[in-house]
C-alpha cells in the first residue's frame, strides 16, 4: 500500500528530521553562511586545469572564435539583405552566401571542438578532484571516520561532483561564449548606430539591480538543496547498512517515515529554488523583451525619418545584432542557477580537501626495517570526549612475543587500548612506546606493515576470496595461500564454498557465512606474518566446534609474535601469558590467568561468568 500523498508545500521539521540535521557536522552547518560565488574556489578550480594547459589554450582560443564568429553571422546577413539583395546582383549573391554557408561551416566546426575541449578538461578535473577525495580519506584518522557519515561522502563523490563538472564544461565556457558573443555584437550595433546601441545600453542597470535582489535568494536556495541531498544520501546508506537490525526489530515505518520527511525536506528546498529561478528569469526575459520594443520602435522612427532615414537593411541587420545581444542576458540567467549549484558543490569538497586530520606523522618518521613487539604503555590516557575519559593511567610492559589478554566489560576501553597501540588514535597524554621508540615518531604505514588486526566485525573486499586473503601480500602465490589455510586446518571450509579459492565475494562478504568470513581474516592475519598482532574478539563469530578445530594453528599463529586479544571466550584468554583487567578505563589487575584466578579478585569473577 502507498504511503498517503502529502502536501509538501505545508510539511514541517518532524523531531526525525531535526535528529538528522542535528548530527549534521559542524563543517557542513558553516557552510551555509558563506558566500557560494566566490572568484577564490574558481581560482582553485582553474588550478586542477593546470595539467592540461596545452588543451585549456586549445580551448579558449575556440572559445573567443566562437564569440566573434556568433555576431559576425549575423552582421553577413544583414550584409548581404543591404548589398546583393537590396541592389538585385544576383551574381554577388551567390558568391555572398557561398562565402556565408563556409563560414558557417567553419564557425560549426570550431563549435565541435569547443564542446569536445570543454567536455574532456572537466572530466579530467572531475577525476582529479574525486582522486583527491579519496587520497585524503584514506589518509585521515579513525576519529574523522567516527564523525562523518558514509552516506555524506557518498554525496561528494557523486551529487557535488557532478555539479561541479556542470560548472567547469558548461557555466564557465559557455558563459565566456556569451560574454563575448554579447561584447561582439555590441561592438557591431555601435558601429553600425550608436545612437541606437546606447538605447541598448538601457538594459544593462536593470539586468545588474536583478541580479543583485536573486543573488542572495539563489545562493542560499542552492545550498540548502545541496545540504539537503547530502543527508538524504547520508540517511539511505546507514538504513541500508543497518537493514538486518531494522527488519529483526520491525523499523521499517519508523525507517520509511524518516526517509519520506527528509525526501518532502528537499522537495520544498528544490520548490523554493524554483520559484527563486522562476521570478529570476521571466524577469530577465521581460527586460530584454522590452528593450527589444524600445529599439523597435527607435528604430522605425529613425528608418522613416525624412531628413535622414536609416537604411532598412540597416534596421534588420541591427536587429539580428540585437538578438545576438539580448540572448546572452537569460541564457547567463539560467548559467547562474548551475553556478550557484556548482559553487556549492566546489565549497563542500575543497571543505573535505581542507580539513586537517587531527594528527599525523612528523617529516622525520623513524622507518625501521624490523620490529621486535616489545610493547609499554606510559600513563596513557585518552578520551573520546572532554567530560568523560576512556582510558586513565595506563601503564604496562611486555617483551617480544607475549601473549596479552585484555578483558573486562563492556565500555572497559579493551578496543581503545588495541586502537592506540594500532596507531588508530594518540593517547591525550602518556606514551605509547613499541621497541623503545615513542609511537608518534613511528610512520604509520611501516608500523601497519608489521602489523596485523582481525577485527571483530570482519569486512572483506568484493573479488574472490583468493583476492581477500593476498590483500595483505599481493605478492603472495597461490600455493602460500593455500599453505597458509593449511596451516589453520580450515582448507576444508574455503573447499565447501562453490569455486574455492576462486568463489566471488560480494559486498561485505555476502554469499559466505560469519565462520567463513572469520576464518578468511584469520588467513589474511597469517599470510601478513605480522610481529605485532592484534585480535578484537576475533572468534565472536566463529562457532565453538570451528574454534576449536583453530585453536591449535592459531596456537602456532600467536607463537613468536607479541599479541593481544580482546576477548571473552575462555579458550583465548587461557592461553594468554598475561592478563590485563580493565575497568572503566584502568588496570584493576594483572598477572597470568594462574595468578589472577589465585587470588579471587575481578578477573576470578568473570572466569566464573564465562564458564
Amino acid at each position: 500500500m502507498n504511503p498517503p500523498a502529502k502536501n509538501i508545500a505545508g510539511i514541517v521539521d518532524s523531531t526525525a528530521l531535526q535528529r538528522v540535521k542535528a548530527a549534521t557536522p559542524p563543517d557542513e552547518l558553516e557552510d551555509l553562511k558563506q558566500a557560494p560565488l566566490s572568484f577564490r574556489i574558481i581560482r582553485r578550480l582553474l588550478g586542477y586545469t593546470r595539467p592540461y594547459r596545452r588543451k585549456m589554450g586549445w580551448l579558449f582560443l575556440t572559445v573567443i572564435l566562437r564569440g566573434i564568429q556568433l555576431p559576425l553571422l549575423a552582421w553577413s546577413i544583414g550584409a548581404i539583405i543591404k548589398g546583393p539583395i537590396a541592389t538585385g546582383n544576383t551574381d554577388q549573391l551567390f558568391y555572398a552566401v557561398s562565402g556565408f554557408l563556409a563560414f558557417a561551416l567553419f564557425t560549426e566546426l570550431n563549435f565541435h571542438f569547443r564542446v569536445r575541449f570543454a567536455q574532456e578538461i572537466g572530466e579530467n578535473v572531475i577525476h582529479d578532484l574525486r582522486g583527491a577525495l579519496l587520497h585524503h580519506w584514506l589518509r585521515m584518522p579513525m576519529s574523522y571516520f567516527q564523525a562523518m557519515p558514509v552516506g555524506r561522502m557518498i554525496s561528494r563523490l557523486t551529487g557535488d561532483a557532478e555539479g561541479v563538472r556542470t560548472g567547469v564544461q558548461n557555466v564557465l565556457f559557455v558563459s565566456l561564449v556569451q560574454t563575448g558573443q554579447m561584447f561582439g555584437a555590441g561592438l557591431l550595433m555601435a558601429w553600425e548606430d550608436w545612437r541606437l546601441f546606447a538605447c541598448a545600453l538601457g538594459v544593462a542597470p536593470i539586468v545588474w539591480l536583478l541580479n543583485k535582489m536573486f543573488r542572495s535568494r539563489l545562493s542560499d536556495a542552492y545550498r540548502a538543496q545541496s545540504d539537503s541531498f547530502s543527508r538524504i544520501s547520508a540517511t539511505m546508506a546507514e538504513t541500508v547498512g543497518g537493514m538486518r537490525v531494522t527488519q529483526s526489530f520491525s523499523r521499517q515505518e519508523v525507517n520509511e517515515s524518516m526517509f519520506h520527511e527528509l525526501v518532502a525536506d528537499h522537495a520544498r528546498y528544490n520548490l523554493n529554488a524554483a520559484r527563486a529561478g522562476g521570478q529570476f528569469l521571466p524577469l530577465l526575459e521581460l527586460s530584454s523583451q522590452t528593450f527589444l520594443a524600445a529599439l523597435l520602435l527607435l528604430g522605425g522612427w529613425r528608418a522613416l525619418n525624412p531628413v535622414d532615414p536609416m537604411p532598412v537593411g540597416s534596421v534588420i541587420q541591427f536587429f539580428f545584432l540585437a538578438g545576438l545581444f539580448f540572448q546572452p542576458i537569460v541564457l547567463l540567467g539560467n548559467l547562474l542557477n548551475e553556478a550557484m549549484t556548482a559553487m556549492a558543490g566546489a565549497e563542500k569538497l575543497f571543505r573535505v580537501l581542507d580539513t586537517k586530520p587531527d594528527w599525523e606523522d612528523p617529516p622525520d618518521a623513524l622507518r625501521p626495517e624490523t620490529i621486535r613487539g616489545e610493547v609499554e604503555f606510559r600513563e596513557v590516557s585518552f578520551r573520546y570526549t572532554a567530560d568523560r575519559p576512556t582510558l586513565s593511567d595506563i601503564s604496562f610492559h611486555v617483551q617480544p612475543g607475549t601473549s596479552v589478554a585484555l578483558v573486562g566489560a563492556t565500555g572497559s576501553g579493551k578496543s581503545t587500548l588495541a586502537g592506540l597501540l594500532a596507531k588508530f588514535q594518540l593517547a591525550a597524554s602518556g606514551q605509547v612506546l613499541i621497541d623503545g621508540i615513542d609511537i608518534r615518531k613511528l610512520d604509520s604505514g611501516t608500523l601497519h606493515r608489521h602489523l596485523g588486526v582481525v577485527p571483530q566485525q570482519n569486512h572483506l573486499f568484493s573479488g574472490t576470496i583468493l583476492e581477500n586473503i593476498r590483500v595483505v601480500r599481493s605478492d603472495a602465490t597461490r600455493e602460500q595461500v593455500w599453505e597458509t589455510l593449511q596451516q589453520l586446518n580450515c582448507q576444508d571450509v574455503i573447499d565447501g564454498v562453490p569455486g574455492g579459492l576462486d568463489a566471488t565475494v560480494g559486498e561485505h562478504g555476502s554469499g559466505l557465512s560469519l565462520g567463513q568470513r572469520q576464518m578468511i581474516c584469520f588467513a589474511r592475519a597469517m599470510l601478513a606474518d605480522p610481529a605485532l598482532l592484534i585480535l578484537d574478539e576475533a572468534t565472536s563469530a566463529v562457532d565453538p566446534l570451528t574454534e576449536k578445530r583453530t585453536q591449535r594453528a592459531l596456537q602456532q599463529l600467536l607463537q613468536g609474535r607479541t599479541t593481544f586479544i580482546v576477548a571473552h571466550r575462555l579458550s583465548t584468554i587461557r592461553s594468554a601469558d598475561l592478563v590485563l583487567v580493565l575497568d572503566q578505563g584502568r588496570i584493576i589487575e594483572s598477572g597470568s590467568p594462574t595468578e589472577l584466578l589465585q587470588r579471587g579478585g575481578a578477573f576470578a569473577g568473570l572466569w566464573a561468568k564465562m564458564a
